[in-house]
């Protein structure tokens, strides 16, 4: 029933193939995250140097100054890691629906594991978002395709954010239609095009200026 390459169909499910990769487990995520953790008091940068910028004014020593900054920027690494190590986490890798040819269950396989299986009936809709950025006139960029799902569960939502995706929307929303219809899952499809935005000019900024020092030379 598969007919498209991101539903493959193995002897026990079929499995809607989001990222590559199979779950690391807690332990190794927690580990990996350690070095993307670092750009966290990056990212916190304007907070932490207005705390620095109100301790000058007050007077204080620039030791003590670089000594709260440096704990700061300390404790920000030190929240920012779980965080990071949860987020790549609960990211979805896959989802599989068993049995393969008409399925009865579905459970989400995340980064660190899979999920517990759930009753197919437990999804309700299925919700493509395919996303097409075409250049603008005399923009040597090629066209940038993506692909966004949502996955409407009966106690919440998961959304993939947009993946890069370079086959054909219809096909696979007309394949999940095909696995999941019998079980009145809901599929719908979405496209959405746009054209890149041209960049900004300075071409007016200067012929301004070029204009003001003629008519301050006259």
């Amino acid at each position: 029933m598969a007919t498209d390459p991101l539903l493959r169909q193995g002897p026990d499910s079929t499995d809607l193939i989001l990222r590559g990769g199979s779950p690391a487990g807690s332990a190794r995520i927690a580990l990996t995250s350690a070095g993307p953790a670092l750009f966290t008091p990056l990212a916190l940068v304007v907070p932490t140097l207005l705390v620095a910028f109100w301790m000058a004014l007050a007077g204080a020593r620039a030791s003590t100054v670089f000594v709260v900054v440096g704990v700061i920027a300390g404790l920000e690494y030190l929240l920012g890691w779980p965080a990071v190590a949860y987020s790549r986490a609960r990211r979805i890798l896959r989802v599989e629906f068993a049995p393969a040819g008409v399925p009865a269950s579905l459970r989400l396989v995340r980064a660190a594991r899979p999920d517990d299986w759930l009753p197919v009936d437990t999804l309700r809709e299925v919700r493509l978002t395919h996303e097409v950025v075409e250049p603008y006139e005399g923009d040597r960029k090629p066209t940038v395709s993506t692909l966004a799902l949502e996955l409407v569960l009966r106690g919440g939502r998961e959304r993939l954010a947009p993946l890069p995706f370079g086959g054909d929307p219809q096909r696979l929303a007309d394949a999940l239609e095909a696995l999941l219809g019998p079980a009145g899952v809901v599929v719908e499809l979405r496209t959405e095009r746009s054209t890149r935005p041209r960049p900004l000019s300075n071409s007016g900024w200067t012929s301004g200026g070029s204009a003001s020092a003629g008519s301050a030379g006259g």
